[in-house]
């Protein structure tokens, strides 16, 4: 195999250096380099979610990444969503409506769902719906994850002044 290589890694706005193996994935980086476990291990083929992580802006699956890729890039995990320790308002709405049973789809859900609302901010059910079937939950069932998703848009659209409604 060839030599470890450092990377630089922008997680959660701070920048982190860990030297990687040019197969390892950014899975197995962010938990078991830098101490990142609420990034989930769940499949390891990129089918369920679980390891969602925002890629500058983007959700990726990090399993399906190799850290080297992500060299220089600003990645968020869902401990950024928040302002130090508080909570995002969508995992606000996520706690409030009970979305979240054993809560290891939760952080890929919570990704998601921001990444698409921040392109679709008046997405009805069934786009939210759509938008989340790549992420699998073998709990809930999924209605309650999109009340949340759908009451974070519907919160955040009111809040917004009338000439941003579409944007």
């Amino acid at each position: 195999m060839t030599e470890k290589s450092q990377v630089t890694l922008v997680v959660n706005g701070h920048a982190e250096e860990a030297w990687v193996w040019p197969n390892q994935s950014l899975l197995h980086v962010l938990r078991d380099e830098l101490g990142h476990t609420e990034v989930k291990y769940g499949c390891g083929e990129g089918v369920c979610g679980t390891c969602t992580v925002l890629l500058d802006g983007a959700s990726i699956n990090s399993c399906l990444l190799f850290a080297v890729q992500a060299e220089g890039r600003s990645l968020t995990t869902v401990k950024g969503l928040g302002e130090g320790e508080e909570m995002h308002p969508l995992q606000q709405h996520f706690l409030e409506l009970g979305a979240a049973q054993c809560g290891f789809c939760t952080p890929g859900m919570l990704l998601v769902a921001h990444e698409f609302l921040s392109r679709r901010p008046n997405a009805d059910r069934e786009e939210i719906r759509n938008a989340l079937a790549g992420n699998l939950c073998r709990c809930t069932g999924y209605t309650k994850i999109v009340d949340a998703v759908e009451a974070y848009a519907k919160e955040r659209a009111a809040s917004r002044p009338a000439g941003e409604q579409g944007a």
